[in-house]
């Protein structure tokens, strides 16, 4: 009688980040059900929060090592999801109904964009000339920055309400522009790419701290603020970017 093998189940630390994963497409999820009964903070609030989550999953698989496959294209269909569809689908109940037809077609730019950055992104993961991503970079804005810089005006709306800034002549272009943000080949800063001097560590610490308390005390008007500086580095990083790529094929032509 040949003796049967016992079953071993589901490892409990690659379960973990797919939870987390699943946490942050139902948060993305929910934030579309608080849109349609025009619950606008907490529908924002919800997309932050998935990308709160998306932040912290990739950190927890690789910490217990349960990186897959599976997880991999669970996190890009929840990103897809969360900082996609429901972005668009907020700004789209909150200003661009008003205009129905170019509302609806800056509505679908933006999702459809989203998943394109998303799909050039996992097919290049294995591609070993990545000049953006060896320099520390990122090509492009990701995903989440993308959702949370589409959202400005709403930001802005809530806490002056200013009813300009619903103005579907202004949302439109705007969540355009960022759509193109998330797809074109601009190089962006990344976490990798961002170092402190070991003598400004504590102002850093001091400063988190400021950030996460206006967050508490002020949540909208931090997140403009966050916004703003956020696009300020742009320049910034496309600068640093092309001084590494001089100094690149400078030592490519030494002999």
């Amino acid at each position: 009688m040949r003796r049967q093998l016992p079953v071993r189940g589901i490892p409990l630390r690659a379960f973990a980040p797919n939870a987390i994963t699943a946490l942050a497409l139902c948060s993305g999820l929910t934030g579309i059900r608080f849109a349609i009964g025009g619950e606008w903070e907490r529908a924002v609030l919800m997309v932050l929060l998935a990308g709160v989550l998306d932040g912290l999953d990739g950190r927890v698989a690789r910490l217990v090592r349960g990186e897959s496959k599976f997880g991999a294209e669970l996190d890009s269909l929840s990103d897809a999801i969360s900082f996609g569809v429901s972005p668009a689908l907020i700004l789209y109940l909150w200003s661009l109904l008003t205009e129905p037809r170019i509302g609806w077609i800056v509505s679908l730019v933006y999702a459809v964009f989203t998943a394109l950055r998303l799909a050039r992104f996992n097919a290049r993961i294995d591609v070993a000339d990545q000049p953006h991503k060896s320099a520390g970079f990122l090509t492009g804005i990701p995903a989440p920055a993308g959702a949370g810089l589409a959202m400005l005006p709403l930001y802005i709306w809530i806490w002056s309400g200013e009813d300009l800034f619903r103005s579907p002549w202004l949302v439109a272009p705007w969540v355009a522009f960022v759509a193109f943000l998330m797809v074109s080949s601009l190089a962006t800063y990344s976490w990798s790419s961002l170092k402190l001097r070991p003598n400004i560590r504590f102002e850093a610490i001091v400063g988190v701290v400021i950030v996460a308390a206006a967050l508490v005390s002020a949540a909208w008007e931090t997140l403009t603020a966050v916004c703003v500086a956020y696009l300020v580095t742009l320049p910034f990083s496309i600068r640093s970017y092309a001084r590494v790529r001089r100094l690149r094929e400078a030592a490519a032509q030494r002999p």
